[in-house]
């Protein structure tokens, strides 16, 4: 509260208004006080400024601080509708109306506001695929929140190590997830919906890293806190991540289930993309259950909302799994014709690669790989394998990368080469002898519950 600020506000309105010094002081002061308090040389008490306001026909509020009385209201409410916009359009579209009430947020001084925009933002950038962006917003927002308890920046530090997810640094995911909940659970933060959007944020790093155990263990914990969480977007992205743990176990059947439940949360929500992921998920299940027709078609589904939404990056992983579907339906020139732009350099729409869905790319070559070798073209095929396995290798893919060593071992063994066949059995070995426990510390402290 400056009493300078508070000065020339106090002069400005009482000089619109046509009002002298001693009307705006009378009858609970002077006409001098008012002439100190316009020159800054007095801080105004509490029960002055009410008076000042009353007379000058402003609220409080806007007198002490200079914003309009309802501007804060204003701003939440458009937030809400360009939160509205990114579940159901284009990620740029709401992109462009977070940034402009992340400007009014801080020409008004309004902290909350700003961090709220740029969590919107955030999450716009994660859905274009603008990764390192999409990691500057949520870290400006843990900047914003500094100073507020540790529960309110838990979604800017699930963006952050969704952000780095995606871009393949699974260990880091982890890292970040996992030290959040110890530090909650070490401080006695047992706030529900924190702890579940980040044991159902973990899932899905755990699981590409081979750490099954604890992957299930995130999804049991996250099952249990469900019931003391209202937001149903969060019960809705929670029964998606487990779903996932129970597809690993052979659960099909729940996982469809549980899949089924995140979906009618999701349209009545009015989420486009979370239900596109749901089709997604349900593509892989079938697939996984051999019904490959029906996973082609949840998947074509899946791709059409994302590609409708213009969420470039999740378009481009989906393509991915149909083509796993297309080729093992016999359509390997479909298939190939679908991957191979997702696999161009620089920032082509839909581009995958070591930045940018590292995992989903090594998938590209592996299934590239495959189709090589089954039309003949070892040399072909050796080399997207290999490109597969730099992937992910950077990505600490445990279960992907003992697969893929698998397929590059019989491939050189089939070729006479079987010294660096046992070069690359012994890799895979490497990498599966204990899922997830060379990368990852002791797991987080269990909450009461």
């Amino acid at each position: 509260m400056d009493p300078a600020d508070i000065g020339r506000r106090v002069l400005r309105l009482r000089t619109e208004r046509g009002l002298t010094q001693r009307q705006v002081a009378e009858p609970a002061y002077t006409a001098a006080y008012v002439s100190t308090l316009e020159s800054g040389k007095v801080r105004p008490s509490e029960a002055a400024l009410r008076h000042l306001a009353g007379r000058l026909g402003v609220d409080y509020g806007e007198l002490l601080t200079g914003r309009p009385a309802r501007l804060a209201t204003d701003l939440r409410l458009r937030l809400t509708d360009a939160r509205r916009a990114l579940a159901t359009g284009a990620p740029e579209d709401a992109a462009a109306l977070f940034r402009t009430l992340h400007e009014e947020a801080v020409a008004h001084g309004l902290a909350e506001e700003q961090a709220t925009a740029l969590q919107g933002l955030g999450d716009c950038l994660l859905e274009s695929g603008e990764l390192t962006d999409a990691r500057d917003c949520f870290a400006a927002v843990e900047g914003l929140l500094a100073d507020q308890p540790l529960p309110r920046r838990v979604p800017a530090i699930r963006g952050r190590a969704t952000a780095h997810l995606l871009t393949g640094e699974l260990r880091y995911s982890c890292y970040l997830l996992e030290s959040t909940l110890d530090e909650l659970n070490a401080a006695g933060l047992h706030d529900p919906d924190a702890l579940l959007l980040l044991y159902t944020a973990s899932i899905a790093p755990y699981m590409d890293m081979g750490a099954h155990a604890r992957a299930a263990h995130a999804a049991e914990l996250a099952l249990a806190l469900a019931p003391s969480v209202s937001d149903p977007a969060l019960v809705a992205h929670m029964h998606r991540g487990v779903a996932r743990t129970l597809i690993a176990e052979g659960r099909t059947a729940e996982a469809d289930t549980s899949l089924a439940k995140a979906q009618e949360l999701y349209r009545h929500l009015h989420i486009r993309t979370e239900l596109a992921h749901c089709h997604w998920m349900r593509g892989y299940v079938s697939a996984q259950d051999g019904d490959l027709e029906r996973a082609e078609s949840e998947l074509r589904t899946a791709r059409d909302m994302l590609a409708s939404k213009r969420a470039a990056l999740f378009t481009g992983q989906v393509e991915v799994e149909l083509a796993d579907v297309l080729r093992r339906r016999g359509k390997a020139e479909e298939a190939e014709a679908l991957l191979r732009p997702l696999l161009t350099s620089g920032e082509a729409t839909g581009a995958l690669g070591a930045e940018r869905g590292a995992v989903h790319a090594g998938g590209a070559h592996r299934l590239l790989g495959l189709i090589a070798e089954e039309r003949g073209d070892t040399e072909g095929a050796e080399e997207h394998y290999c490109a597969a396995l730099s992937l992910l290798e950077r990505s600490s893919a445990a279960g992907d990368v003992a697969d893929l060593c698998r397929l590059l071992g019989d491939l050189l063994r089939r070729t006479g080469r079987v010294e660096a066949a046992m070069d690359a059995y012994r890799t895979g070995l490497g990498h599966r002898a204990a899922p997830g426990t060379t990368t990852l510390g002791p797991a987080p402290a269990t909450p009461p519950m």
